[in-house]
Protein backbone atom coordinates (compact mmCIF):
# COMPACT_ATOMS: atom_id res chain seq x y z
CA UNK A 1 0.00 0.00 0.00
CA UNK A 2 2.87 2.39 0.90
CA UNK A 3 6.40 2.18 -0.39
CA UNK A 4 9.61 3.99 -1.25
CA UNK A 5 10.88 7.19 0.36
CA UNK A 6 8.36 8.44 2.89
CA UNK A 7 9.54 11.69 4.41
CA UNK A 8 9.19 12.21 8.16
CA UNK A 9 8.14 15.79 7.53
CA UNK A 10 9.36 18.63 9.73
CA UNK A 11 6.72 21.05 11.00
CA UNK A 12 7.74 24.59 10.00
CA UNK A 13 7.53 27.13 12.82
CA UNK A 14 8.12 30.85 13.02
CA UNK A 15 10.62 32.33 15.47
CA UNK A 16 7.85 32.62 18.09
CA UNK A 17 7.08 28.89 17.76
CA UNK A 18 3.78 29.24 15.92
CA UNK A 19 3.12 26.82 13.05
CA UNK A 20 3.93 28.37 9.67
CA UNK A 21 1.19 27.04 7.40
CA UNK A 22 2.49 28.78 4.28
CA UNK A 23 5.89 27.09 4.65
CA UNK A 24 4.15 23.80 5.38
CA UNK A 25 2.29 24.01 2.07
CA UNK A 26 5.58 24.87 0.37
CA UNK A 27 7.24 21.79 1.85
CA UNK A 28 4.48 19.55 0.53
CA UNK A 29 4.93 21.02 -2.96
CA UNK A 30 8.72 20.59 -2.67
CA UNK A 31 8.32 16.90 -1.89
CA UNK A 32 5.73 16.25 -4.58
CA UNK A 33 8.03 17.90 -7.14
CA UNK A 34 11.01 15.83 -5.99
CA UNK A 35 9.39 12.40 -6.09
CA UNK A 36 8.82 11.70 -2.40
CA UNK A 37 6.53 8.65 -2.28
CA UNK A 38 4.54 9.53 0.87
CA UNK A 39 4.35 12.29 3.47
CA UNK A 40 4.46 11.42 7.17
CA UNK A 41 3.08 14.39 9.11
CA UNK A 42 3.47 15.10 12.84
CA UNK A 43 5.69 12.20 13.74
CA UNK A 44 8.78 12.53 15.91
CA UNK A 45 10.48 14.72 13.29
CA UNK A 46 7.32 16.82 13.06
CA UNK A 47 7.53 17.70 16.77
CA UNK A 48 4.25 15.99 17.59
CA UNK A 49 5.19 15.97 21.27
CA UNK A 50 5.19 19.79 21.43
CA UNK A 51 1.96 20.41 19.49
CA UNK A 52 -1.43 20.53 21.18
CA UNK A 53 -4.15 18.33 19.72
CA UNK A 54 -5.78 21.10 17.68
CA UNK A 55 -2.44 22.04 16.13
CA UNK A 56 -1.63 18.38 15.55
CA UNK A 57 -4.82 17.72 13.62
CA UNK A 58 -4.51 21.08 11.87
CA UNK A 59 -1.10 20.15 10.45
CA UNK A 60 -2.48 16.85 9.17
CA UNK A 61 -5.42 18.66 7.57
CA UNK A 62 -3.15 21.16 5.79
CA UNK A 63 -0.84 18.43 4.50
CA UNK A 64 -3.80 16.40 3.21
CA UNK A 65 -5.35 19.45 1.55
CA UNK A 66 -2.09 20.48 -0.12
CA UNK A 67 -1.13 16.97 -1.22
CA UNK A 68 -4.60 16.71 -2.80
CA UNK A 69 -4.26 13.00 -3.49
CA UNK A 70 -0.97 13.31 -5.38
CA UNK A 71 0.93 11.36 -2.72
CA UNK A 72 -0.35 9.45 0.31
CA UNK A 73 -0.39 11.17 3.70
CA UNK A 74 0.39 9.22 6.86
CA UNK A 75 -0.38 10.96 10.16
CA UNK A 76 1.52 10.33 13.35
CA UNK A 77 -1.14 9.65 15.98
CA UNK A 78 0.62 7.65 18.67
CA UNK A 79 0.43 8.41 22.36
CA UNK A 80 1.32 6.83 25.68
CA UNK A 81 -2.41 6.98 26.41
CA UNK A 82 -4.51 4.46 24.50
CA UNK A 83 -7.54 6.72 24.75
CA UNK A 84 -5.65 9.70 23.31
CA UNK A 85 -4.16 7.55 20.54
CA UNK A 86 -7.68 6.51 19.53
CA UNK A 87 -8.87 10.14 19.55
CA UNK A 88 -5.94 11.38 17.45
CA UNK A 89 -6.23 8.47 15.02
CA UNK A 90 -9.93 9.06 14.53
CA UNK A 91 -9.37 12.79 14.01
CA UNK A 92 -6.62 12.14 11.44
CA UNK A 93 -8.87 9.74 9.55
CA UNK A 94 -11.68 12.30 9.54
CA UNK A 95 -9.47 14.98 7.96
CA UNK A 96 -8.40 12.59 5.22
CA UNK A 97 -5.15 10.87 6.26
CA UNK A 98 -4.54 7.72 4.22
CA UNK A 99 -2.98 5.92 7.19
CA UNK A 100 -1.76 6.54 10.73
CA UNK A 101 1.62 5.89 12.33
CA UNK A 102 1.46 4.84 15.97
CA UNK A 103 4.55 4.85 18.15
CA UNK A 104 4.84 2.47 21.08
CA UNK A 105 3.50 4.04 24.31
CA UNK A 106 6.53 5.88 25.67
CA UNK A 107 7.54 6.44 29.30
CA UNK A 108 4.98 4.09 30.85
CA UNK A 109 6.92 0.95 29.82
CA UNK A 110 4.01 -1.43 29.12
CA UNK A 111 4.51 -5.19 28.94
CA UNK A 112 4.42 -6.98 25.59
CA UNK A 113 0.82 -7.94 26.37
CA UNK A 114 0.07 -4.29 27.10
CA UNK A 115 1.57 -3.29 23.75
CA UNK A 116 -0.52 -5.89 21.95
CA UNK A 117 -3.74 -4.75 23.64
CA UNK A 118 -2.94 -1.07 23.06
CA UNK A 119 -2.47 -1.41 19.30
CA UNK A 120 -5.35 -3.86 19.00
CA UNK A 121 -7.66 -1.39 20.77
CA UNK A 122 -6.71 1.46 18.42
CA UNK A 123 -7.09 -0.74 15.34
CA UNK A 124 -10.50 -1.97 16.44
CA UNK A 125 -11.71 1.54 17.31
CA UNK A 126 -10.63 3.27 14.08
CA UNK A 127 -10.77 1.49 10.68
CA UNK A 128 -8.03 3.55 9.00
CA UNK A 129 -4.87 1.61 7.91
CA UNK A 130 -2.32 1.72 10.72
CA UNK A 131 1.47 1.40 10.84
CA UNK A 132 3.20 0.41 14.05
CA UNK A 133 6.34 2.31 15.07
CA UNK A 134 9.07 0.79 17.21
CA UNK A 135 11.85 3.18 18.27
CA UNK A 136 13.19 1.96 21.62
CA UNK A 137 16.01 4.50 21.65
CA UNK A 138 13.43 7.27 22.19
CA UNK A 139 10.56 5.56 23.98
CA UNK A 140 12.29 3.29 26.53
CA UNK A 141 10.02 0.44 25.36
CA UNK A 142 10.92 -2.20 22.78
CA UNK A 143 8.16 -4.11 20.99
CA UNK A 144 9.44 -7.60 20.31
CA UNK A 145 9.04 -9.26 16.93
CA UNK A 146 6.73 -11.90 18.41
CA UNK A 147 4.33 -9.14 19.48
CA UNK A 148 4.46 -7.59 16.00
CA UNK A 149 3.67 -11.00 14.52
CA UNK A 150 0.55 -11.24 16.71
CA UNK A 151 -0.55 -7.77 15.60
CA UNK A 152 0.05 -8.58 11.93
CA UNK A 153 -3.11 -10.72 11.94
CA UNK A 154 -5.27 -7.61 12.54
CA UNK A 155 -6.52 -6.55 9.11
CA UNK A 156 -6.00 -2.78 9.29
CA UNK A 157 -2.53 -2.99 10.86
CA UNK A 158 -0.72 -2.82 7.54
CA UNK A 159 2.92 -2.20 8.43
CA UNK A 160 5.63 -1.39 10.92
CA UNK A 161 8.32 1.26 10.98
CA UNK A 162 11.30 -0.51 12.53
CA UNK A 163 13.69 2.17 13.79
CA UNK A 164 15.93 -0.19 15.77
CA UNK A 165 18.63 -0.17 13.08
CA UNK A 166 19.10 -3.89 13.81
CA UNK A 167 19.16 -5.62 10.44
CA UNK A 168 18.89 -9.12 11.89
CA UNK A 169 15.71 -8.15 13.70
CA UNK A 170 14.46 -6.59 10.49
CA UNK A 171 15.20 -9.75 8.53
CA UNK A 172 13.29 -11.79 11.10
CA UNK A 173 10.32 -9.38 10.91
CA UNK A 174 10.18 -9.81 7.14
CA UNK A 175 10.27 -13.59 7.54
CA UNK A 176 7.69 -13.65 10.35
CA UNK A 177 5.03 -11.35 8.95
CA UNK A 178 6.17 -9.84 5.65
CA UNK A 179 3.33 -11.61 3.83
CA UNK A 180 0.69 -9.95 6.02
CA UNK A 181 2.19 -6.52 6.69
CA UNK A 182 4.78 -4.23 5.11
CA UNK A 183 8.09 -3.61 6.83
CA UNK A 184 9.59 -0.11 6.63
CA UNK A 185 12.93 1.11 7.86
CA UNK A 186 12.98 3.99 10.30
CA UNK A 187 16.77 4.24 10.32
CA UNK A 188 18.27 6.00 7.30
CA UNK A 189 21.77 4.58 7.81
CA UNK A 190 20.57 0.97 7.46
CA UNK A 191 17.49 1.52 5.28
CA UNK A 192 19.09 0.48 1.99
CA UNK A 193 20.12 -2.91 3.34
CA UNK A 194 16.70 -3.55 4.89
CA UNK A 195 14.96 -2.69 1.61
CA UNK A 196 17.28 -5.03 -0.28
CA UNK A 197 16.19 -7.73 2.19
CA UNK A 198 12.54 -7.12 1.32
CA UNK A 199 11.36 -4.06 3.25
CA UNK A 200 9.04 -1.82 1.25
CA UNK A 201 10.63 1.56 1.98
CA UNK A 202 12.05 4.03 4.46
CA UNK A 203 10.31 6.58 6.68
CA UNK A 204 13.14 9.03 6.36
CA UNK A 205 14.64 12.05 8.08
CA UNK A 206 17.23 12.48 5.31
CA UNK A 207 14.43 12.85 2.74
CA UNK A 208 13.66 16.28 4.21
CA UNK A 209 16.97 17.48 2.77
CA UNK A 210 17.61 15.16 -0.20
CA UNK A 211 14.17 14.00 -1.36
CA UNK A 212 15.03 13.14 -4.96
CA UNK A 213 18.07 11.06 -4.02
CA UNK A 214 16.16 9.22 -1.28
CA UNK A 215 13.37 8.43 -3.74
CA UNK A 216 15.86 7.10 -6.27
CA UNK A 217 17.85 5.14 -3.69
CA UNK A 218 14.71 3.45 -2.36
CA UNK A 219 13.49 2.70 -5.88
CA UNK A 220 16.83 1.13 -6.83
CA UNK A 221 16.91 -0.98 -3.67
CA UNK A 222 13.32 -2.12 -4.18
CA UNK A 223 14.28 -3.17 -7.73
CA UNK A 224 17.25 -5.14 -6.38
CA UNK A 225 19.79 -2.83 -8.05
CA UNK A 226 22.41 -2.85 -5.29
CA UNK A 227 25.07 -1.02 -7.30
CA UNK A 228 22.87 1.99 -8.04
CA UNK A 229 21.40 2.05 -4.53
CA UNK A 230 24.87 1.94 -2.98
CA UNK A 231 26.17 4.72 -5.20
CA UNK A 232 23.39 7.05 -4.06
CA UNK A 233 23.45 5.91 -0.46
CA UNK A 234 27.18 6.49 -0.08
CA UNK A 235 26.72 10.12 -1.12
CA UNK A 236 24.00 10.48 1.53
CA UNK A 237 25.71 8.61 4.37
CA UNK A 238 27.07 11.73 6.07
CA UNK A 239 23.53 13.14 6.13
CA UNK A 240 22.16 9.86 7.53
CA UNK A 241 24.60 10.17 10.43
CA UNK A 242 25.06 13.90 10.98
CA UNK A 243 21.37 14.76 11.01
CA UNK A 244 21.51 13.14 14.44
CA UNK A 245 24.44 15.06 15.99
CA UNK A 246 21.78 16.45 18.33
CA UNK A 247 18.31 15.13 19.04
CA UNK A 248 16.06 14.86 15.99
CA UNK A 249 14.60 17.15 14.63
CA UNK A 250 17.11 19.81 15.75
CA UNK A 251 19.73 19.21 13.00
CA UNK A 252 17.27 18.49 10.18
CA UNK A 253 15.26 21.65 10.86
CA UNK A 254 18.49 23.65 10.66
CA UNK A 255 19.36 21.90 7.39
CA UNK A 256 15.95 22.54 5.83
CA UNK A 257 16.26 26.16 6.91
CA UNK A 258 19.59 26.35 5.04
CA UNK A 259 17.70 25.30 1.90
CA UNK A 260 15.47 28.35 2.36
CA UNK A 261 12.33 26.26 2.85
CA UNK A 262 11.41 27.07 6.46
CA UNK A 263 11.99 29.76 9.09
CA UNK A 264 14.17 29.01 12.15
CA UNK A 265 11.41 28.20 14.65
CA UNK A 266 11.56 25.20 17.00
CA UNK A 267 9.74 24.65 20.29
CA UNK A 268 11.14 24.15 23.75
CA UNK A 269 12.41 21.95 25.20
CA UNK A 270 14.08 21.57 21.78
CA UNK A 271 16.55 24.32 20.91
CA UNK A 272 18.22 25.45 17.67
CA UNK A 273 21.25 23.50 16.48
CA UNK A 274 24.36 24.34 18.49
CA UNK A 275 26.79 26.48 16.50
CA UNK A 276 29.57 23.91 17.00
CA UNK A 277 27.61 21.50 14.75
CA UNK A 278 26.76 23.91 11.93
CA UNK A 279 29.78 23.10 9.80
CA UNK A 280 29.37 19.34 10.36
CA UNK A 281 25.82 19.40 9.03
CA UNK A 282 26.70 21.87 6.29
CA UNK A 283 29.50 19.64 5.00
CA UNK A 284 27.16 16.63 4.98
CA UNK A 285 24.79 18.67 2.80
CA UNK A 286 27.64 19.63 0.48
CA UNK A 287 28.72 15.99 0.20
CA UNK A 288 25.15 15.03 -0.67
CA UNK A 289 25.04 17.69 -3.36
CA UNK A 290 22.14 19.67 -1.87
CA UNK A 291 24.25 22.76 -1.06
Amino acid sequence: MFHGSMVALVTPMRADGSVDEESLRGLVEFHVANGTDALVAVGTTGEASTLDNDEHVGVVRRVVETAAGRVPVIAGTGSNSTREAIELTRAAMEVGADACLLVTPYYVKPTQEGLYRHFKAVAEAVPVPQILYNVPGRTAVDMQNATVERLSHIANIVGIKDATGNLERGRELIQLCGERMDIFSGDDATAMELILMGAKGDISVTANVAPRDMHEMCAAARAGDRARAEAINQRLMALHKNLFVEANPIPVKWAVQQLGLIPPGIRLPLTPLSEQHHETVRQAMVQAGVL
